[in-house]
């Protein structure tokens, strides 16, 4: 049974990332329009009408604030903790809510849905309660973090032993410093509970590196502090420099910031 990913939207002006296997069609986050969304998943052949929930991460706008127009008209259930279901209401752009769609879920809790089985595990980010995600299905793994001001070995213990890797690579720290944004913002970005620079997420792949991961898609690129060919040559520099990586068994991609990346399947 093959497990797929494809980020529909990655970046800070809006995330959205199909999984699915033959059986399960989910999204990770709706930050973009509704519309953009259905067109993505088109795009690979899944009809909207089958997706069987949506998960967030955390309820920052460019991850949630697509999520109300979407849920109303498919009503699909939406999975997350009860505190980011809670914030998410008070963003009052989404309109109104279906509280029926909400179904909790608790961080290092597994839960399955269909052949799917998922992993919520927390996340260092100035959210409320942010978490990433890993997905099984038969002996396959794909994780999905993104929003990760740091790691540590938590982090690792659960991204580790991935087929697929869909990691942030949020800026540049030296266009990040001498960039337009104001003081309180950077230091904000820089922080334990900000993003991943490049060469911080290639530090996190370098650590996570074995022989089953096969794909690293690098995700959530400022527009402003980073471009895609800088965090992939970034991250790609920091691997060549580690012994034990082999860049050429590993494929290494950049998430589209307003477009479908490539389909991955395992």
């Amino acid at each position: 049974m093959a497990l797929k990913l494809c980020s529909i939207a990655s970046g800070s002006s809006g995330n959205c990332i199909y999984v699915g296997t033959d059986k399960v069609n989910l999204l990770v986050d709706s930050g973009i329009s509704r519309k953009k969304v259905e067109i993505g998943l088109n795009d690979i052949n899944i009809d909207p009408n089958t997706i069987d929930g949506i998960l967030i991460t955390h309820e920052h706008s460019d991850h949630i604030k697509g999520i109300g127009v979407f849920a109303r008209k498919y009503k699909k259930p939406i999975y997350t903790t009860r505190k980011t279901w809670n914030a998410t209401l008070n963003y009052s752009a989404l309109g109104k809510m279906p509280d029926d769609l909400f179904v909790e879920i608790f961080p290092n809790e597994d839960f399955v849905i269909k052949d799917m089985m998922i992993h919520p595990f927390k996340s260092f980010h100035d959210a409320i309660d942010p978490v990433c995600y890993t997905f099984r299905s038969e002996d396959k793994k794909i994780s999905v973090a993104t929003d990760l001001g740091c790691y540590d070995e938590y982090i690792i213990d659960n991204l580790h032993g991935s087929n697929v890797l869909f990691i942030e690579a949020n800026h540049d720290v030296r266009l990040l410093e001498v960039g337009k944004y104001p003081y309180f913002l950077k230091k904000r970005i820089l922080s334990d509970v900000g993003h991943l620079s490049n060469e911080k997420s290639g530090e996190l792949i370098s650590t996570l590196y074995d022989e089953a991961l096969s794909h690293v898609i690098l995700g959530h690129l400022s527009k402003e502090n980073n471009f895609p060919e800088l965090a992939y040559e970034s991250v790609k520099t920091v691997l060549s420099n580690c012994s034990h990586i082999n860049c050429n068994d590993l494929n290494l991609s950049v998430a589209s910031r307003n477009s479908n990346s490539e389909l991955v399947v395992v």
